[in-house]
Parts: C-alpha cells; sequence; structure tokens
C-alpha cells in the first residue's frame, strides 16, 4: 500500500470546507484501496507567528518537514511547480505505486508559501494553476484530485474528462 499524506500549514475550522475535506479523502480511500493507495491521511500545523515573511516560511517548512515519513517522496504544491491534466496525476501516483514508493506527502504552505529548505527537498514540485488559492480550498482541491485520480484508475466514470 503506498500512503498519501496532505500536510497543510494553516487549520480548517469546522464546517463546510471540513465536511468537503473529509469527503473526498474517504471517498479516495474507499476507491484506493483495492488499487494498493492508503491510507490518506492529513498533517495541519499552526501558522507560525514570527514578525518576518522569510523567518516565518522557514519555521513553517522545519514544522512540515518533521510531520513527513523520511520514506515518502515530498510533493510541494507550488504556484512555480508544473501543472498536469487530471488523467496526468492519476497516471503518476500509479507509476509511483507501481515503483514501490512506500507513501507520497503533498505539502501546501501558509500565506507566506513554502519556505527553500521544504522545496530544495521536495521530489516534485505540482501547481494546481495559476491562481493563488487560500491554503483550505487548495487542501479540498487536491483531495477532490486524490479522489478523481483514483476514479481514473478504477475506470469509474465519476471522470468524464
Amino acid at each position: 500500500m503506498m500512503r498519501l499524506q496532505i500536510a497543510v500549514v494553516g487549520k480548517l475550522k469546522r464546517g463546510p470546507e471540513r465536511e468537503l475535506l473529509a469527503t473526498y479523502l474517504d471517498r479516495a480511500q474507499a476507491s484506493g484501496r483495492a488499487m494498493g493507495f492508503g491510507p490518506f491521511t492529513q498533517a495541519e500545523l499552526a501558522e507560525a507567528k514570527l514578525p518576518d515573511a522569510d523567518a516565518r516560511k522557514a519555521a513553517e517548512a522545519d514544522a512540515l518537514l518533521s510531520k513527513i515519513p523520511t520514506d515518502s517522496k515530498i510533493v510541494a504544491l507550488d504556484p512555480g511547480g508544473r501543472t498536469l491534466s487530471s488523467e496526468a496525476f492519476a497516471e503518476r501516483l500509479r507509476d509511483l505505486r507501481d515503483e514501490a514508493v512506500p507513501g507520497v506527502c503533498f505539502v501546501i504552505g501558509g500565506a507566506d508559501g513554502l519556505g527553500q529548505p521544504l522545496l530544495e527537498r521536495a521530489d516534485e514540485t505540482l501547481s494546481l494553476g495559476p491562481m493563488v488559492l487560500p491554503h483550505g480550498l487548495a487542501r479540498i482541491v487536491l483531495a477532490e484530485q486524490l479522489y478523481r485520480a483514483m476514479t481514473i484508475l478504477a475506470g469509474h466514470p465519476y471522470h468524464r474528462g
């Protein structure tokens, strides 16, 4: 089984956003289990309370790195990353699973973005698109794409792209 984790700076409050995130992660886990994916987990970290943006990013990068299993590939979500279609994203996950990668951790930074130490450690950098998204919405979009990837790989009709 290949673990899939989302590590993010910022916490979602109770409400529709948290429920939607949980729905997509639960669906992804249910769909992915038979194909060797799971568990699907998340780690939320508080935003750093430092006065300088670079110091905040560095502190948050250290905190994020401490939450990532050492055997996981790190995929940083960053506006400068490459964009993938849903199909290409699904194929990439399948390829990583087939290469026997034990885990993949998708990392989403706080309001200032990801710190350089984390970007340097990342195995890949992806972008959800050119628009800036709040971390909560980015997490929901990523969770939906994880679920969509599972349905693509399973040949399920959810994905009709």
